[in-house]
């Protein structure tokens, strides 16, 4: 019976993400109806036979799909990595950004709209690639000792960050208060408000290419979450099996932000979450980050845009849910550790 319960939760969890995503088609401020959406989905295969408007065809296939499992791909990304990274580090406070990864691309995103435009598609590259020189030069901190020390390694993360953010800080100070200022600011809250097939095409690469490999190493996450000596004994090479990690969380989390944003405490909260419902195993914590993850942010992503009149960031959302659940979480804890 336990066995019986304990799957029907697992079934409702990993389906749960696909059931939003078609939800989400009908949620907005042009109603489908039930009836067309059978004809709306084999469109694009079908397009000479079922005389559908056109109008259908672009808010399903070109604005609210694209959308929805953009939200899912950013939400289990960010989630999974963060999972990885508290494992890994062996700290439940970590989140996907401690290496610096979410400073590197926003800093990479508005060097790009100060230098070029905000509507370019390089600021996804240039948030893409910056987040990963971020989290580069927060590995060669923490091997200043010829050797990656947990401590050394976010400390490492510590002080790109800081200088990343105030490299922000200094380009939002210089960029035109009317036109560049405003996208920037924008787009540091995180949002989806643009999200289209291209975006798709350019962000789900590194988090799925990201997000695979967190799942197929998470058994390795256990042992190194044991530490570093008790790892070299039960015979897994530490540095290759840690820097692993480490690049398949930096693409997942990398991928997302260049095209959502930053978005904060999906990465925090998510896998304390997990670990309430199958406690510490990165076997099973981490699959379940990425669908509770991908569930949580299809959520809050179409509450973003149908709460007002306009669309209120993602990031503010997240923010909002994640300080009280963070509380909720110390108080349940009694502030020890997980």
């Amino acid at each position: 019976m336990k066995q019986k319960k304990m799957f029907i939760r697992a079934a409702i969890i990993f389906l749960s993400p696909i059931a939003l995503v078609f939800l989400t088609l009908f949620i907005g401020r042009y109603p489908v109806p039930l009836k067309e959406m059978p004809n709306i989905l084999v469109y694009p295969i079908f397009r000479q036979l079922n005389g559908l408007e056109d109008t259908y065809y672009t808010i399903i296939w070109e604005i609210r799909l694209p959308r929805a499992i953009l939200a899912g791909l950013v939400g289990a990304s960010l989630a999974a990595s963060g999972a990885a990274f508290q494992g890994l580090f062996r700290n439940p406070l970590v989140n996907s950004g401690i290496l610096g990864v979410s400073s590197g691309a926003g800093f990479g995103a508005v060097l790009a709209i100060l230098l070029l435009s905000p509507a370019s598609h390089l600021v996804y590259i240039f948030a893409l690639l910056f987040g990963g020189v971020a989290v580069f030069f927060s590995y060669m901190i923490g091997k200043i000792y010829n050797s990656t020390p947990t401590i050394m390694l976010i400390l490492g993360g510590v002080v790109v960050s800081s200088i990343f953010t105030s490299l922000i800080s200094l380009i939002k100070y210089v960029s035109d208060p009317f036109n560049q200022l405003p996208a920037i600011t924008f787009w540091l809250m995180g949002s989806l408000a643009s999200a289209s097939s291209q975006e798709l095409l350019i962000g789900a690469p590194p988090m799925l290419v990201g997000v695979i490999g967190l799942n197929l190493i998470r058994w390795r996450i256990n042992v190194l979450s044991m530490g570093d000596r008790e790892a070299q004994t039960l015979g897994i090479n530490v540095k290759l099996d840690k820097l692993m990690a480490i690049c398949f969380a930096t693409l997942s989390t990398a991928g997302a932000v260049c095209v959502s944003g930053t978005i904060g405490w999906v990465g925090l909260i998510i896998p304390h979450i997990g670990r309430m419902i199958v406690g510490n195993d990165n076997k099973a914590l981490i699959p379940i980050s990425c669908a509770l993850g991908a569930s949580f942010l299809i959520i809050v992503d179409n509450v973003s845009r149908t709460i007002i009149s306009g669309e209120v960031p993602i990031g503010i959302l997240t923010s909002l849910i994640g300080g009280p659940f963070f509380i909720y979480l110390l108080k349940q804890t009694k502030g020890g550790a997980w």
